[in-house]
Order: structure tokens, then C-alpha cells, then sequence
């Protein structure tokens, strides 16, 4: 079995005083920091995936309803949208930003991008012709099994766990590894999930 690790969205921005801040984000940060310290050698290949948002449309609102559009949040560029330290410090090589022109929850719909740039739109579209994708890179590097950590699990852990069972991986959720952005849609997240196929540990 050749194994994948996505480290989604753990990002100040979704950790206690960022602008979209969930309970419990940095003691997640730091518990996922602990896991990959252990169990890298587990993984052929680790990847984060982060918000990246530079003109969302209707994704920000000045009156979000916190189901479709939500106040403004992960910035390009900004320090918030970067990593959360504890998960820079990991050095991971492969990074996936999402969201720059659209909502974007899972991480599948994120191109790979190691800088802090802020690519126009024509760009991120060329990026995703010439494939930089997650699921390009997963089938690059021969995974069958995609581990899912990271926040919310409510929204872009459930988003890209779904999306990468869609496309034929086993999948594992960490529940002590993602938290949700509150405990009824977190239980709303692992009914979706476990329906799915989606295995949670």
C-alpha cells in the first residue's frame, strides 16, 4: 500500500483568533505537527493544502449566512493564509493553494504552488491545464490510500476526503487530527463520510 498524508487548511486564519478562527484549531496544528514527526516515513508523499483567496466573488460577504459566503478569510499573501508554524516547521515539499477565484473547499481543487504569490486568474487557469493538481500528483506517485488531517472537518477535511474517495482512493479521516466548526456539523460531516465510505480513526 503506498500511502498519501493531506494536511488541509491549517492555516491561522481557521485557528483560534484568525478571522474564520475554530475552536481547538491550534492544539490540532500541533497534534498534526506530532503525527507527521512520527510518522512520515508511513508516506510516499505529504502535501498542505491552504486557502488562497484573492477575489472569491461571492464566497466573502459583508453579511455572510456562514453556509455559502463567509467574511473575509485567507488572504493571498496575508499571514494568516500562510501555515500554521507548527506545520511550516514540518518542511513539507508539496504545497496546494485553492479558492484565489472561487470558494474552493476541497483540496482537489488547488494547484500546486510553493511561493507566496499572487497569480492572476489566466494563471491559476494555466496551472490547472498543465496539471499541477492534487490528483495528478497522487497518480504521480502511485497512492491507492490518501490520509485526511487538518480543519475544518466540517467543511474542507469532509470536502477533500469525499473528493479523493470520488476518484477511487481509500480514505482515512483522523478525528483527533481535524476538528469541525462546530460539534453539529461535525457529526453532519461523519454521517456524509462514513456514507460515502470514508473511514474514520
Amino acid at each position: 500500500m503506498s500511502k498519501a498524508l493531506i494536511v488541509v487548511d491549517v492555516q491561522p486564519t481557521f485557528c483560534e483568533g484568525g478571522e474564520l478562527g475554530v475552536q481547538g484549531g491550534n492544539a490540532v496544528a500541533e497534534r498534526i505537527a506530532a503525527f507527521v514527526n512520527e510518522h512520515r516515513g508511513d508516506y510516499a508523499y505529504i502535501a498542505t493544502t491552504q486557502d488562497w483567496h484573492i477575489k472569491p466573488g461571492s464566497h466573502f460577504s459583508e453579511h455572510p449566512d456562514f453556509v455559502d459566503t463567509w467574511p473575509p478569510h485567507g488572504r493571498a499573501s496575508t499571514t494568516n493564509a500562510q501555515l500554521h508554524p507548527a506545520i511550516a516547521a514540518l518542511g513539507i515539499a508539496h504545497h496546494f493553494k485553492k479558492g484565489q477565484y472561487s470558494a474552493a473547499y476541497s483540496g482537489f481543487e488547488g494547484i500546486e504552488d510553493n511561493t507566496d504569490a499572487i497569480p492572476s486568474r489566466d494563471e491559476v487557469k494555466a496551472q490547472e491545464q498543465a496539471g499541477h493538481t492534487l490528483a495528478n500528483a497522487l497518480k504521480a506517485a502511485g497512492i491507492d490510500h490518501v490520509d485526511v488531517v487538518g480543519i475544518a472537518e466540517s467543511h474542507c477535511v469532509k470536502a477533500t476526503a469525499l473528493d479523493a474517495k470520488q476518484l477511487g482512493y481509500e480514505v482515512t479521516v483522523f478525528s483527533d487530527l481535524t476538528v469541525p466548526v462546530s460539534p453539529e456539523s461535525g457529526e453532519a460531516a461523519r454521517v456524509a463520510m462514513r456514507e460515502a465510505g470514508v473511514e474514520l480513526r
